[in-house]
Order: C-alpha cells, then sequence, then structure tokens
C-alpha cells in the first residue's frame, strides 16, 4: 500500500466509530517510495516523467518532481533503479545497475534545476553508483583500459576513474540525499552483507560484492573524492550513499525530517489528541532513525501519544515501548504466506484500526 492508501484506510476505519473526529492525514516517505509525491504535494509542484534504463537494462519510465517554479526538484532512485522493477525470481545485484538513476538525474539537470533531493530507498543494486556516475560521463575503466559493463560484478576489475568527461552541471547545483538509512559502506554492517541478500544476494554474491565495492572504495580514496567510506548513510542503496557523495558531492540529509518539515508535521501535532504511524515492518532498524520513530520523537516533544500500526513487529518487545506508546501488527496470523498477507493487507488495517478506533473511542487509549 502507498502511504496516501493507508491514510484513506485508517480515515475510513476512525470515522466509521467518530465520525465527528478531527483527522489530518499526511502521507510520508524518507526518501523511499513516495516521496516524490510527499514533497510535490507540499509544494504544490508537478510531476514529470522519464524513460530510463531499469536495473537490469530494460527501459522504464520514472517519475521525478518539479517544485518551486522549477527551480528545485526531487526524484526517488528506486522509480529508476528500484527493486520493485525486478521479479523476485529476477532479482539479481551482481547485474542490476544504477544507470538509470543516472539518466533520470540528468533528466532534472535538463529542467535547468539549482538544487535537487535524491531519495534513495528501495534499490535493486549494490554497484555503489558506478552506472549512475557511466550515466553522468564518468569513465570507470579496467586495466586494460576499457570501459566497464554495467553491474556489481564487473566492479572488481575497476582500476581508474576519469572525471574528465562528467557532466558538469553536478557541480553547480546543489545536491541532497534524502536517507535515513546509517550503515557505513563496507564490512558486516555495509550495503552487501546488510543489504545484498535482501536484493537476492547469495553468501558468494555477498563476498563478491564485498570486494568490488571496495576496490571501488580505494579508488575514491586515493583520487581524493571522498577521505572516508566510513560515513552514516555510505552503505544506502547499495552504496549509492556514498556514490552520490564522491561523483556528485552531494549531501545527506534525514529523509524522515526533511519530507516532516514540508509537511509541517509538527504545526499539526499542536492540540492532537494522538498520532498514527507504521509501516510494513518494524524491525530493530526503525530506532536508527527512521520514519517512524522520528514521527514518534516529533509526537513527543508535542506530548501526543504515539500508536504503530505495522504489518509485522519483529525484535524485542520491549524495544517498541521506548519509541512507541502503543504498537499492533494488523497481520491476523492466518496467512499461509507474506503474499497471502499482502493481498489482505487493507482489510486486516481496517479490521484492527477499527477495533482499536473503538479502544480510543471507549477511553482506554489516547489522550
Amino acid at each position: 500500500m502507498t502511504s496516501p492508501e493507508v491514510c484513506a484506510v485508517l480515515r475510513n476505519a476512525f470515522l466509521a466509530v467518530m465520525p465527528d473526529a478531527e483527522i489530518i492525514a499526511l502521507p510520508m516517505a524518507d526518501g523511499g517510495e513516495g516521496t516524490v509525491d510527499a514533497v510535490v504535494a507540499a509544494s504544490g509542484g508537478e510531476i514529470r516523467t522519464a524513460e530510463v534504463t531499469g536495473p537490469l537494462g530494460e527501459p522504464v519510465t520514472a517519475r521525478f518532481g518539479l517544485c518551486n517554479g522549477g527551480k528545485s526538484g526531487v526524484l526517488e532512485m528506486s522509480s529508476a533503479s528500484g527493486l520493485a522493477l525486478i521479479p523476485p525470481e529476477k532479482r539479481n545485484p551482481m547485474r542490476a545497475t544504477t544507470r538509470g538513476t543516472g539518466e533520470l538525474l540528468s533528466a532534472l539537470l535538463d529542467c535547468g534545476v539549482e538544487d535537487l533531493t535524491i531519495g534513495i530507498g528501495g534499490s535493486a543494486t549494490v554497484d555503489g553508483g558506478a552506472g549512475m556516475a557511466q550515466a553522468l560521463g564518468y569513465r570507470l575503466r579496467s586495466a586494460d583500459g576499457k570501459d566497464l559493463p554495467p553491474g556489481a560484478e564487473f566492479l572488481a576489475k575497476l582500476a581508474s576513474i576519469d572525471a574528465s568527461e562528467a557532466d558538469p552541471r553536478i557541480f553547480r547545483t546543489r545536491i541532497r540525499i534524502a536517507c535515513d538509512v546509517t550503515n557505513p559502506l563496507l564490512g558486516p554492517c555495509g550495503a552487501a552483507a546488510v543489504y545484498g541478500p535482501q536484493k537476492g544476494a547469495t553468501p558468494e554474491m555477498v563476498s563478491a560484492l564485498e570486494r568490488g565495492l571496495s576496490v571501488l572504495a580505494d579508488l575514491w580514496l586515493k583520487n581524493g573524492m571522498l577521505d572516508s567510506v566510513g560515513h552514516p548513510g555510505d552503505g544506502a542503496a547499495g552504496g549509492l550513499g556514498a556514490g552520490l557523495r564522491a561523483f556528485c558531492r552531494a549531501k545527506p540529509v534525514s529523509g524522515a525530517k526533511l519530507i516532516m518539515d514540508m509537511l509541517g508535521l509538527r504545526n499539526h501535532l499542536a492540540g492532537a489528541d494522538l498520532l498514527i504511524t507504521g509501516e510494513g515492518c518494524t524491525d530493530s532498524q526503525t530506532e536508527s532513525g527512521k520514519l517512524c520513530s522520528e514521527v514518534a520523537a516529533a509526537a513527543k516533544e508535542h506530548s501526543v501519544p504515539v500508536l504503530l500500526l505495522s504489518g509485522a513487529l519483529k525484535g524485542e518487545p520491549a524495544a517498541f515501548a521506548k519509541t512507541f506508546d502503543y504498537a499492533f501488527s494488523t497481520s491476523s496470523g492466518a496467512h499461509a504466506s507474506i503474499a497471502e498477507a499482502v493481498r489482505a493487507g487493507k482489510d486486516d488495517l481496517y479490521f484492527t484500526a477499527l477495533n482499536l478506533a473503538k479502544l480510543i473511542h471507549a477511553g482506554v487509549c489516547g489522550k
């Protein structure tokens, strides 16, 4: 479900119990899917599209937003290089490329934007932004002087980075990385080890991906493009976080806080009785600056209790109590598979929200 769809289900459930309630629905995002829609809706901008190279080389139609009279732009890398664009049986981070992300970025530059925000959640890739860089004019060559083919499987053969033909507009444009993942590029908490398996990587692939990213990182450091690859968020989107810093001189910002500020969440919290947030699965990563925890922190600043409604809750139950006043899984537990649970997602969410609305209406929870 998209954020607007979730908001609509929650609104319907609560109004069925409390028809006179004032409900403020703010579809949120943190740099992943929904970021473009959230920013455009908040700024009164417009959505445009561009045909770019998909993660496995096929053409895809990607969306981006123009705001502030065309001076500002926003894109989601997932629209061009996202995991959702690849059927589960075809996912292979060794082959996936961020080239389409570079092409989408170039399309925004063609519109004459002065600053742009790139949301990097939901990626299918672990190429450190190599494909993006090639789309922007960088030459990534092997020891024999040949340009590297697309895909992370070739990064281990990288011998040189030539920036002489890189699009100069990327250095004249203010570029922000909207991301709340704090992982470094390399190591046990890095891009390959943590996120590779989620994108279809086998243990052997994880080792190969780590080697490729290490070679790329060494060249960044050697060429003075970065002074470290241990910056929080460098491992996001398969190393695209570090790649954007190295190739585009981009600056990381908290995606969740950025969207919260643009939507004026704190203004809406003044006088609120309850804030409801949620995600597909809440686990230990949620506490590390992800959207739900940032929203909850803002609510606590205004002494507003927070109700978490997520598809699943994983981890220590006590951990949820530190961040949320109430935490519920919407899954009924009767589903035979994840696919079945997803299909029943709206019904399960409505059923859970309806019952919680009854409790709140009865004064059991809330302010």
